[in-house]
């Protein structure tokens, strides 16, 4: 009886402590969440199933050559790599691909692209239903440092997405103060879990450099310690993208 009327007295100190700890402002703004697959209401559309309007071509900046169809667009053979025409710094990237159904090649050589945040960073995308190649190489490994933390890949035909969260490099005055980070769901599982990216996926080493040449741009030298494009590669294999859209962080 004691310890309840004890606890009685003492309850309204610790609300009173605890509300010392609430905060009311900002509060934060309304977004309407994703349904039926649409986009968040805040989210930045790169492709809405109709035009390449947000890419541009990264090897001359002119229009980029994807084909269209059915709501997708598909890597033509040749057209070359692609790049947003927006500058993106930490952001929410989602994108949905496909390789194609017919099975060519195998390894490295099957559905091959890749999604390049910061133009730097590649996530990799790649048939690896039943497809042995080395593992910081296969589906969702961030292209040659880590590997997925399992494999969720679809049969070779089928949609697939990737929900990923990253966390742009932070620069000062040309000196690196944090590096850049990604945490990557593919298909809905969790596959990369905020790993630290070690430097450019592309170049002989990893390496991250204040002035730098973007993938598929590497003797374009330019200031890469501000915000930049999200790149989707031209691997010379069938690959197909739809339902693109990032939201600023």
């Amino acid at each position: 009886m004691k310890k309840l009327l004890f606890l009685i007295i003492l309850m309204p100190c610790l609300i009173a402590y605890g509300q010392d700890r609430a905060i009311y402002e900002p509060v934060p703004i309304r977004v309407s969440p994703s349904e039926n697959g649409s986009p968040p209401s805040d989210a930045i559309i790169l492709f809405n199933g109709s035009n390449l309007d947000a890419w541009n071509r990264t090897a001359d900046d002119g229009p980029a050559r994807w084909l269209i169809e059915e709501g997708a667009i598909t890597v033509d053979q040749g057209a070359g790599t692609i790049k947003t025409k927006q500058v993106f710094g930490s952001m929410q990237l989602h994108i949905e691909w496909r390789p194609t159904d017919i099975i060519r090649g195998s390894g490295q050589g099957r559905g091959n692209s890749g999604v390049f945040l910061h133009s730097l960073f590649e996530l990799q995308i790649l048939d690896s239903w039943e497809n042995d190649t080395y593992v910081n190489g296969q589906a969702a490994a961030i292209y040659l440092q880590q590997p997925p933390l399992v494999n969720v890949t679809k049969h070779p035909g089928e949609w697939q997405a990737y929900d990923i969260v990253f966390t742009a490099p932070v620069w000062e005055t040309g000196t690196l103060k944090s590096p850049a980070y990604i945490t990557v769901l593919h298909n809905g599982v969790l596959v990369q879990n905020h790993v630290e990216l070690k430097g450019a996926t592309f170049t002989p080493e990893p390496e991250y450099k204040a002035q730098c040449g973007p993938y598929s741009q590497e003797e374009r030298i330019q200031d890469c310690t501000g915000k930049m494009p999200i790149t989707l590669q031209d691997h010379g294999q069938e690959v197909s993208y739809r339902n693109i859209w990032v939201r600023e962080l």
